[in-house]
């Protein structure tokens, strides 16, 4: 699973998120297989990605943006640590060279991570729909009116909605069709063709209060 961005209201950051999700990326390690190498990139490749990031005013490397420490992953491939790097937003959407740096897909351990305020929001919402990659989403609130508006204002084709809201993890509702439709993979292989002609939206709830003694599950 990747996610390749982070969109946190200011509220979220301010009660230690972004803390909270450093300290669960520094778990990930080559000896549980919880981090490993990325196959489209190189080490350098990602690493001059992150110099880039940096050039826009205010970035910041929240955790990560090293090499991994004694690997024997071939050159070919990346081997880094679980990465996130702070845009501010403003930044982000002021010109199409920050966004498209900002949402370049690296599908690895790595993040751009940006806060929002209220106002915020509708740019947010459009910011979504700006991105060229709409495979799956999260809205991650326990507000119902919240998850409303941004459901109804973007599209995916898959979206977890809830307390617990997933990035990826139901392989079996992503629906890959061949049409090219903005909400599907629009793989388009023979197989995909002959097998999914329908490339609808999925929306996965989880609004269930979890349980007072509910643990986080090991990572994988």
């Amino acid at each position: 699973s990747a996610q390749s961005i982070l969109f946190a209201h200011e509220n979220w950051v301010e009660a230690g998120l972004l803390d909270q999700i450093a300290n669960l990326a520094s778990t990930r390690n080559l000896k549980d297989l919880t981090i490993g190498p990325v196959l489209s990139w190189t080490t350098n490749d990602i690493l001059a990605h992150v110099e880039k990031l940096l050039k826009i005013p205010g970035s910041r490397v929240l955790f990560g943006g090293q090499e991994l420490k004694n690997h024997t992953i071939p050159s070919i491939y990346a081997a880094i640590e679980p990465t996130a790097v702070f845009v501010p937003f403003e930044e982000m959407i002021k010109n199409d060279a920050n966004f498209n740096l900002c949402t370049t897909e690296i599908f690895g351990p790595f993040q751009i991570v940006t806060s929002y305020t209220n106002e915020n929001l509708p740019d947010v919402l459009s910011a979504c729909e700006r991105m060229n990659h709409h495979l799956t989403a999260a809205v991650v609130s326990n507000d119902l009116v919240f998850q409303n508006k941004v459901l109804g204002h973007t599209v995916n084709g898959t979206t977890y909605a809830g307390i617990r809201a997933r990035t990826t993890g139901a392989p079996q509702s992503h629906w890959f069709g061949p049409a090219g439709d903005v909400r599907g993979a629009g793989i388009g292989t023979p197989g995909a063709i002959k097998m999914v002609w329908s490339c609808h939206r999925e929306i996965v709830s989880d609004v269930n209060t979890p349980e007072h003694n509910w643990k986080r599950p090991a990572q994988s």
